[in-house]
């Protein structure tokens, strides 16, 4: 506080000071204020205050919310885990604890607290660090796009392997969420098996990876086998292993997204050749290709293929990331697939160092229709909603007619088309909160109960209420927040803060008392009433008070995103009352109070994003990008191609850091 007091005064007594000539003389006074701040000490000055207003709560015995600071005794720990740290700071920020039951800190121990954690942290991330992006496999949604750019072959890949799960970010591209099992493998070889047979069985397609210039000149090469019984000077034409050459090298350098090394290139044509020496005969047709295809199956089933490697030389510290792994990391971000002939040149040609150009490969890349790739990977699992186009049940056939398959895959498309709009057409991100207008179909609206569209293509439409516009208003995501027989304001309003705000509630306690399933008594006095009975108890009441207003303000919707106005004789009140004291009535108001967290919805688009491109989960060292980030949309009106300019040109996405040092820089 002092320092900053001191700069404030400096800052002051600025344009006295210039206008005197003292530049030199002020450049002093700020280099010294910057010097002379007090150096805080964790052990000495910030643990003895939590130990009197936190460790009551929060101690090794007693844990509440799952959070134990009394774990914390050397300040190199709560480095360690600085980013459960910035939440612990967020908290006592926000004034959101100690809570409204214990007594308030006072101003002194507040700036202490705040001021003091801060500068710990902040003074932790003065050594820049990419953090740890370990080799990771192809997802499903990755293979399949690959293969598609690659081949031309439309392969189902999510319905054809074992299925994976979701890592530390909720996205099915980390790291740590793709493990290889011998099962999987037996399909990647099966897959490569019908992949090149679908390719090699289509003339069109196979004359279109395999050349006619590049194949065997089978008549001819008759016709000079003819002449060298009668002549002396033949010479072989097109030898096959040189035809080869021609295929087999662009194919694999494509596929392994890099230059191939000389001895990559020898195992490639020595096992064309093996396969061409085990064919029939000389004059088989089919000899040439057959050959080709087989290594072609050899490629789809390397690790160069299957995984995204990235080279690590012998090196201390950070270090750039090489053209052809940022051409990739870009691909697979943006369009889910391996880069196209732009990327593959600008790599070769060095060019993806410079930061202009990565400017303009985002803008061609934003503007392809390859990006709606991206628009599908990342809303449908950053909000959730993968469940619509599962073969899982949603809701209760007889209480929810017409909530079939076709209405699923429609809700699941409309959050794809709206967001796919704001990425490229609206501009402005914050319309995923609130807008007035939504993507439909003649059914879907008729499903809705919206008059306009009357094709079965998806068309923008104008809503005539503020009630539908943003994904709180879309089916998707009010069905897969809801269980079969009835909404859950606790689920939709937990849903709210973590995938919206970026904020976790602690856990329940070890044992909830169930809400009461008796539909007579949701149909008398309705949910609302339940949940004020249910969060009467003390050990729920803290956590309700967060999240159900935010549901209930959606309950309105029922659990297939229908719009009701009552539960049969109760009628729908979906007023609520913030835990900060702001009132709202029903999913408009609700949204407005929203818009005005523009600073938590900033900071979860970072998050998400950067966790999602990166393909691991967020670190304290990602912190410095992560508020430059949060800046872009700020100060940008949340336009999303400037948000990821910065995304694309940040420290995390361009460099990397070596595998051993994992352990000493990853903190």
């Amino acid at each position: 506080m002092l320092a900053k007091k001191s700069l404030n005064l400096f800052t002051d007594k600025s344009v006295m000071i210039l206008r005197s000539g003292g530049l030199a003389f002020l450049l002093c006074c700020v280099l010294v204020t910057a010097f002379s701040q007090e150096v805080v000490n964790y052990e000495t000055d910030i643990r003895p205050l939590l130990s009197v207003k936190c460790f009551e709560c929060h101690n090794t015995g007693n844990p509440k919310g799952d959070v134990n600071l009394d774990n914390y005794k050397e300040q190199a720990r709560v480095i360690e885990d600085g980013q459960f740290w910035l939440k612990v700071l967020d908290q006592i920020k926000t004034r959101s604890m100690p809570p409204k039951s214990e007594p308030p800190l006072s101003p002194e121990h507040y700036n202490k607290l705040v001021d003091g954690i801060n500068s710990i942290l902040q003074s932790s991330l003065q050594k820049k660090s990419p953090g740890h992006v370990v080799i990771r496999r192809l997802s499903h949604s990755e293979y399949h796009y690959t293969i598609l750019d690659l081949v031309q072959v439309d392969f189902d890949a999510r319905n054809f392997f074992p299925s994976d799960g979701s890592g530390g970010g909720g996205f099915d591209n980390q790291g740590g969420a793709l493990f290889f099992t011998p099962l999987k493998l037996e399909r990647y070889y099966d897959a490569a098996d019908v992949i090149i047979d679908s390719a090699f069985n289509d003339k069109k397609l196979w004359s279109s990876l395999v050349p006619l210039t590049y194949k065997q000149n089978w008549w001819q090469q008759f016709r000079n086998w003819i002449k060298s019984l009668f002549s002396d000077e033949y010479e072989e034409v097109n030898p096959p292993e040189i035809a080869a050459e021609k295929v087999l090298f662009p194919f694999a350098t494509k596929a392994y997204r890099r230059f191939l090394k000389d001895n990559e290139k020898e195992k490639l044509i020595g096992m064309f050749t093996t396969v061409y020496d085990q064919k029939d005969s000389i004059d088989n047709p089919r000899r040439f290709n057959e050959s080709v295809a087989q290594t072609f199956k050899t490629i789809l089933i390397s690790p160069y293929f299957l995984y995204r490697v990235e080279e690590e030389p012998e090196m201390s510290g950070s270090y750039p990331l090489s053209n052809f792994e940022v051409a990739t990391r870009l691909s697979y971000f943006l369009w889910s697939s391996m880069p196209d002939q732009e990327l593959f040149n600008l790599a070769y040609m060095g060019m993806l160092e410079d930061t202009i150009v990565l400017e303009a490969q985002v803008r061609r890349m934003l503007a392809d229709p390859k990006a709606r790739r991206f628009a599908e990977n990342f809303s449908t699992q950053w909000l959730g909603i993968t469940k619509l186009i599962s073969n899982q049940p949603m809701v209760d056939d007889q209480k929810f007619p017409g909530f079939d398959m076709t209405i699923r895959k429609a809700l699941y498309r409309e959050t794809i088309e709206y967001f796919y709009y704001v990425l490229t057409k609206s501009r402005n991100m914050l319309d995923l909160i609130s807008s007035n207008y939504t993507f439909l179909t003649k059914e879907l609206a008729d499903f809705y109960g919206i008059e306009g569209p009357t094709s079965d293509d998806f068309q923008k439409v104008i809503l005539t209420d503020s009630m539908r516009g943003g994904v709180l208003g879309m089916g998707s995501v009010l069905s897969t927040t809801s269980f079969e027989t009835r909404t859950s304001p606790v689920i939709r309003g937990k849903w709210v803060m973590e995938q919206l705000m970026g904020i976790s509630p602690p856990p329940p306690p070890p044992v909830v008392a169930e809400l009461t399933e008796d539909e007579a008594a949701h149909s008398e006095i309705g949910l609302r009433k339940i949940l004020e009975l249910h969060r009467s108890k003390p050990d729920c009441q803290s956590c309700h008070e967060k999240m159900d207003p935010l549901g209930l303000g959606l309950e309105n919707f029922d659990p297939t995103g229908r719009w009701r106005t009552s539960y049969g004789k109760a009628p729908v009140d979906a007023s609520g009352v913030m835990a900060d004291g702001r009132t709202f009535e029903g999913p408009a108001q609700l949204k407005l109070l929203l818009m005005s967290e523009k600073a938590k919805i900033a900071r979860n688009l970072s998050t998400k994003m950067l966790s999602y491109a990166l393909g691991r989960s967020i670190l304290f060292t990602d912190e410095p990008a992560l508020q430059r980030l949060d800046a872009s949309l700020l100060q940008n009106n949340f336009n999303p191609e400037l948000f990821i300019i910065e995304l694309v040109k940040s420290y995390p996405f361009r460099m990397k850091l070596n595998d051993f040092e994992k352990k000493s820089t990853d903190v």
